[in-house]
């Protein structure tokens, strides 16, 4: 179904999550909203105040009553979507739910597509389509951060900063096109240093922006981080210090671990999601091997790697088993970040607590090596505060715009070339039409993002993965 099609049409659909709860709710937008309602409600609503709450019944075409309800008003051009809207609360009975729906759909709505409300509230410029897709942000966010970013944006702070970025540009685009309706006499309105520092000016913020959503999509979606080691290093008792509870199976002997946990985290508004691997050791039985290649897996997909060591006085043997000292460890951390160099590693010499002598480790600018005793959370602080860090990479979500989404940075990349295209032609003082035709394709991916340019199958394809009733 195409939403431009039937975008006339009055729709309704469950708002509140499915399944049977105390309270339901169920949204109804569109001109006949009203004149619907009506043919179901005890009282009519055609002239009631926008913003006011009705107690009353609803009943089917044979007069039987349904549920008493509390029923919304929300008039043209003052509601979410734009349109006249009302909202059912009703009690949570999937059987009522189905009945009122049922009664809405033969009295004249149609069921909404996943996003239509939300695609009705951008259309009819209730919002932009930034703020529009913040929407669905806020509803999956999981944490302080991913609610403070999508609360940004759903407030236009975004959608501010990239118009006044567009501006900036269309200013000069004109002036330089206005050169070419006088190019016979030779008349210079855009200067040229000017341009070229404005260029550098916009293409350093977006280059920011670009670099901001490696945070954003971590705290979006979470921060995969990979605790591996040799067995009895303490992977299992750390994941338990974290998380403050018995997550995990401890024991001393080696190889306990024969799964993959996972476990989340929410580290100063950030989530971690935590994986304890099967220790990684040579020789291990069958179905400890299966567990070792799952841990090469999950090295594979973490941001972040934790290798455990043992850094207690006897760190050869354990129980007749291998196990890895610290500077084996060491050996092996910076094996691996050959191996992934885009990813973050940490060595945490565990078991700080049962070594006689005092710390020696030395420091490795390259490499973050830190003592700790997970048994009696020695050193945890220090550990979560480089979590962090490494996330946090110097930007501050509170004051700063954060990229979360993937359309986004993609248009921004597409915008940052196009500069790039224009600084250069500035340099080699190429003529102004290339210069312009530059600075308006990275205008055209600019306003991509907001929607000022946009297309029905763009449209279609953000707004169908939100979920129906929003």
């Amino acid at each position: 179904m195409n939403y431009f099609d039937q975008k006339n049409d009055t729709i309704c659909a469950l708002s509140t999550a499915s399944g049977m709860g105390a309270i339901a709710v169920i949204r109804i937008s569109g001109a006949a909203a009203f004149e619907i309602t009506n043919r179901i409600f005890t009282k009519n609503i055609a002239e009631v105040p926008s913003h006011s709450a009705h107690f009353g019944r609803i009943k089917n075409a044979a007069g039987e009553i349904i549920d008493e309800v509390l029923l919304t008003v929300l008039k043209e051009g003052r509601s979410f979507t734009g349109e006249n809207t009302v909202e059912i609360a009703c009690h949570g009975s999937t059987y009522i739910q189905q009945q009122i729906l049922q009664l809405l759909l033969t009295s004249g709505c149609r069921m909404a597509q996943p996003g239509e409300f939300t695609m009705r509230a951008f259309l009819n410029g209730k919002m932009d389509l930034s703020q529009a897709e913040a929407v669905a942000d806020l509803i999956s966010s999981e944490s302080k951060k991913a609610h403070e970013i999508a609360m940004n944006q759903m407030r236009g702070g975004f959608s501010s900063e990239l118009n006044d970025l567009r501006e900036k540009l269309i200013h000069f685009a004109s002036l330089v096109e206005l050169e070419l309706d006088f190019a016979e006499e030779d008349v210079e309105f855009a200067d040229r240093t000017e341009l070229k520092a404005l260029v550098s000016e916009v293409l350093a913020y977006i280059q920011r922006l670009m670099k901001s959503f490696e945070l954003g999509n971590a705290i979006k979606n979470g921060v995969p981080v990979a605790i591996v080691g040799a067995p009895n290093t303490g992977k299992s008792t750390l994941l338990n210090q974290l998380l403050g509870e018995e997550r995990a199976i401890v024991s001393n002997i080696a190889g306990t671990t024969r799964d993959v946990i996972e476990e989340t985290l929410n580290i100063e508004g950030i989530i971690f999601r935590l994986i304890d691997t099967a220790g990684i050791r040579e020789g291990a039985e069958a179905i400890e091997a299966i567990g070792i290649e799952k841990s090469k897996q999950k090295i594979d997909q973490a941001q972040l790697v934790v290798l455990m060591s043992d850094y207690s006085e006897n760190e050869s043997h354990h129980e007749g088993h291998s196990t890895m000292s610290t500077d084996e460890t060491v050996v092996w951390a910076k094996q691996l970040q050959q191996i992934y160099p885009t990813k973050k590693f940490i060595v945490l010499a565990n078991k700080m607590d049962m070594r006689p002598s005092a710390n020696t480790l030395e420091e490795d600018d390259n490499l973050k090596i830190l003592a700790i005793s997970a048994k009696k959370g020695l050193g945890i602080e220090e550990f979560k505060k480089w979590l962090v860090d490494q996330i946090q990479a110097g930007f501050d979500v509170s004051q700063e715009t954060i990229v979360t989404n993937v359309r986004h940075v993609e248009a921004l990349e597409k915008a940052a070339f196009s500069l790039q295209q224009a600084k250069d032609g500035l340099v080699t003082q190429v003529t102004g039409d290339f210069i312009a035709m530059d600075i308006r394709q990275a205008m055209f991916h600019l306003g991509s993002i907001t929607g000022s340019i946009s297309t029905d199958d763009l449209l279609g394809n953000i707004f169908a993965k939100f979920c129906i009733g929003k």
